[in-house]
């Protein structure tokens, strides 16, 4: 049984009670299954704290995931895996085609928002993804290098400051590994019908001497492109108004929706060359894009990782950690759609199609011309797909390089570490096939490019086509030190004290091309950013013990920015244990999130955005119950403030036998004066609630215009829940047993406005599902291992309880290898199809995944 680590694991937990919890389920693991036990390892310093410690269940709510237990999930990113865990209840954002995030993944804790979310990479915060500038990339997280992962479901900013409001994850890499070990692995998935393989693996290295050691490895993770006609669920069914139209235009010359009938073989004559057009009712042309566009684009992840340590004396020590990842991306999107939106009369460039224009189909010398329209020549407006030009293709690379060099050792009784690190973050994101609306307007006005026949001339194909580029950056220099030591001594042991500094420079830069900026791109959205910020930090922690069963736990932060302003942040925790397997546990914070830099310094944007609204969407897709897309422009506010919150969470931890232990825990989240986004859909649904200057404009019959967007300060936001974990852990036929249980429960959550207003309770809407659960059963035999768990979604307004089965079967092999074969969603379950909180795709997204059936194997071999 000895080489069968999730069996020593298991036993290893059950002599000392050292509880975890994971995304595919908790299993009582002890830390590695070659590491000694807690006990035994002496103090360690835990996820939510800086005092070093012995016991490990403490005042605070910590979820530790070991790396067997990422191992057991299948799941061959950390993004992925992290996404599953049930404090994720809302789910999160994931790579996607046609979006200008395209390449980053993000955690969503308690579903109050990604940037309220912090994630740590071996205890200090990682920088900022440059695609947003509000969260961290999962994606660059080397899943290779994993050891554990620590979860503080509990508010942080007295010791981490901004953003650590809905919770801490806090990634561990590998350390003190001695040997090689080499894994390899791949994955199919049955939905789509094409695309969406996997690739994994990872090369570990590690060795050490009597005063030095280094561990060092590569890892790669690859998952290809998903278009939309390869899923059941969306071959066919995307209609836009962009596709061969025209409409009339107002007395001012302002665009109208005022469309002629041109569903006939006059103006969409050309389907034979590009098939995807398409005549659909009241005679408009309009385009199925779900035959051109990817729903998913393909990532490649890269990384390499490091980690060394020397001795330099007896009391000094010297280390280094250092990570390189890239990531490559490449999405397609459908071809341009443009019209001549925005218009401005100062701007001479774009205007209506003249009265003696070879494409106005108002003009009797026009091939265009239906004379059994009945339509004087006029100035019209064309709304059009440049299918000729070619589906647009979006080439994404994010390259990451953070190292950190530190110093710890001891001063008298006096513990002290002090460090500097740098990272790097660099975005670059190559667009082909895109318009350059100049050109384009004078092509179709002079007729060199002919609305009816779009494919006659490439000379013109080739003048209008443009490449973009866009380039983001967000850099991070950190100076941190701290000491550590007793203060004095009392009756139940001595009151120990951490004081520390930090100072962090951020530097962000999110650079569009000329064009772009400028709007003379059709096809394209968003617009620079840029700003540097500094930040100064000082924090204190303090144990007490005042009782021998009961101890208190004092801290607060201390953090000064220089763009904003400074916010203090204080919490007090109490840890009482009136029995030796009983520990209740309660804790009380405020903390704060200091605004991003893109909300503060972004230039005015255009975006295509999704939206249901059934007077515009009846006329641009038919259908006024479907979703259709609406011209928004995207703003910043400069008068953001930062947003605060109080935060109680109360629980215990209860072990009655030695075979079944348990937590529960509550919290209570209220957020004052919160940043949001306004999207355009929230404009359309709570006009009355829009901050000044942002709204949606409509026509005189009710039709949206455009939608300005942006943040704002509203409100109040309040959420409260529960997390359950039951464990059980006994012998069964000669093998070890663990069944485990992990629930996250939301009972309310809403919204108080400053006019007295409060929201109804929108837990268990749709997109917050009210509970999120996991079971997982492992049963370890020998060199046999079988893993099988069940994945839980509560149902929501519109949308029913959507539930999943995974199975795992290892083989150890004497000769240190491990074969493993996996089947998540085993059922082959479909998401929920035109039910829920859709958004821009046919099901939530950020909830649930539409790989259906997803087979893998893995072998790794250890030396």
């Amino acid at each position: 049984m000895k080489r069968n680590p999730i069996t020593s694991a298991v036993q290893k937990a059950l002599f000392t009670g050292f509880i975890a919890s994971s995304a595919f389920g908790t299993v009582a693991l002890a830390q590695d299954s070659d590491d000694d036990s807690v006990e035994e390892q002496g103090k360690i310093t835990v996820t939510g704290s800086r005092i070093k410690r012995s016991d490990v269940e403490g005042a605070l709510p910590v979820t530790v995931i070991t790396r067997e237990q990422i191992e057991l999930s299948g799941e061959s990113n950390a993004a992925d895996f992290l996404r599953n865990l049930t404090f994720n209840n809302a789910g999160s954002f994931r790579p996607q085609s046609g979006s200008s995030a395209q390449a980053e993944a993000s955690l969503n804790l308690r579903g109050i928002g990604s940037n309220r979310t912090l994630v740590l990479l071996d205890g200090r915060r990682m920088a900022y993804a440059p695609g947003t500038g509000s969260n961290q990339d999962l994606n660059t997280i080397p899943m290779g290098a994993i050891e554990r992962i620590e979860v503080l479901s509990d508010g942080a900013s007295a010791v981490y400051g901004s953003d650590a409001i809905g919770g801490v994850v806090n990634i561990i890499t590998r350390k003190d590994y001695q040997g090689v070990e080499i894994m390899l692995g791949g994955q199919e998935v049955s939905i789509p019908s094409n695309g969406g393989e996997r690739e994994e693996g990872s090369i570990l290295f590690g060795a050490a001497s009597d005063r030095s050691s280094i561990t060092m490895g590569l890892s790669w993770n690859d998952r290809e492109i998903i278009f939309a006609r390869d899923l059941p669920w969306s071959a066919g069914t995307g209609a836009s108004l962009f596709g061969n139209n025209f409409s009339t235009v107002g007395p001012n010359g302002e665009v109208t929706f005022g469309f002629i009938p041109t569903g006939n073989d006059t103006f969409c004559g050309f389907a034979d060359s590009t098939p995807f057009f398409q005549t659909a009712d009241g005679g408009l042309c309009r385009y199925d894009f779900t035959q051109v566009s990817a729903d998913e684009a393909s990532i490649e992840n890269r990384s390499f990782f490091a980690r060394a340590e020397h001795e330099i004396n007896d009391n000094w020590s010297l280390f280094a950690n250092a990570t390189v990842a890239e990531t490559t991306s490449f999405g397609r999107y459908a071809p341009v759609p443009d019209a001549r939106f925005f218009d401005d009369p100062s701007n001479p460039v774009f205007f209506a199609l003249t009265p003696n224009s070879p494409n106005n189909p108002t003009n009797p010398a026009s091939p265009l011309y239906d004379p059994s329209l009945g339509l004087d020549p006029q100035p019209m407006d064309w709304w059009h797909r440049f299918d000729a030009v070619g589906p647009r293709d979006s080439t994404v690379g994010t390259d990451l390089t953070d190292v950190l060099v530190g110093v710890n050792g001891s001063i008298g009784n006096a513990e002290v570490e002090f460090g500097i690190r740098n990272t790097n973050n660099v975005r670059t994101d190559v667009g082909r096939n895109y318009l350059l609306r100049s050109v384009a307007q004078q092509l179709i006005e002079s007729g060199e490019y002919s609305l009816a026949d779009p494919f006659a001339n490439p000379d013109a194909l080739q003048r209008m086509r443009i490449t973009i580029f866009r380039e983001s950056k967000y850099d991070q220099n950190e100076y941190y030190g701290n000491v550590a030591f007793d203060v004095f001594d009392m009756a139940n042991g001595p009151v120990s004290m951490v004081v520390g500094a930090e100072y962090r420079e951020e530097k962000y830069l999110d650079l569009y091309d000329p064009q772009s900026e400028s709007g003379a791109v059709g096809g394209s959205a968003g617009n620079s950013a840029g700003g540097n910020r500094d930040l100064t930090a000082f924090f204190f922690e303090a144990l007490v013990p005042v009782l021998d069963n009961l101890e208190l736990n004092l801290a607060g932060r201390y953090d000064d920015y220089s763009d904003f302003g400074s916010e203090f942040s204080p919490k007090v925790s109490l840890r009482w244990q009136p029995l030796d397997n009983l520990t209740v546990r309660a804790s009380y914070g405020q903390g704060f999130r200091a605004p991003t830099l893109p909300v503060l310094t972004q230039q005015p944007s255009f975006s295509a955005d999704s939206v249901r609204d059934p007077v515009t969407c009846e006329l641009a897709v038919g259908d006024p119950n479907e979703q259709c897309q609406i011209n928004a422009r995207v703003i910043a506010n400069q008068e953001l403030q930062a947003e605060t919150s109080d935060q109680f969470a109360i629980g215990l931890a209860y072990e009655p036998t030695d075979w079944f232990n348990m937590t529960v825990d509550y919290f209570d989240i209220e957020i004052d004066n919160r940043i949001r986004g306004f999207s355009s859909q929230n404009l359309i649904d709570f006009p009355e609630f829009a901050p000044p200057g942002l709204g949606c404009e409509r026509d005189a019959v009710g039709r949206i215009t455009q939608c300005i967007r942006g943040s704002g300060n509203q409100g109040v936001y309040k959420i409260d829940g529960i997390d359950y974990n039951f464990r059980f852990n006994y012998e069964l036929f000669g093998g070890n047993v663990t069944n485990n249980l992990q629930v996250s429960t939301i009972n309310n959550q809403q919204v108080s406005l400053a006019d007295g207003g409060i929201s109804d309770d929108f837990s268990g809407d749709d997109g917050f599902p009210s509970i999120r659960a996991v079971l997982n059963n492992v049963y370890a035999y020998g060199d046999w291992s079988v893993g099988y768990n069940i994945n839980f979604i509560d149902g929501q307004e519109t949308v029913g309880s959507w539930v999943t089965h995974d199975v795992q079967l290892n083989y150890f092999a004497p000769w240190d290898g491990r074969f493993t074969l996996g089947v998540r969603n085993a059922g082959e379950k479909f998401p929920p199809i035109d039910q829920g909180n859709q958004g821009s795709r046919d099901y939530d997204f950020n909830l649930y995944d539409g790989y259906g059936r997803v087979t893998y194997f893995r072998y790794t071999q250890s030396f």
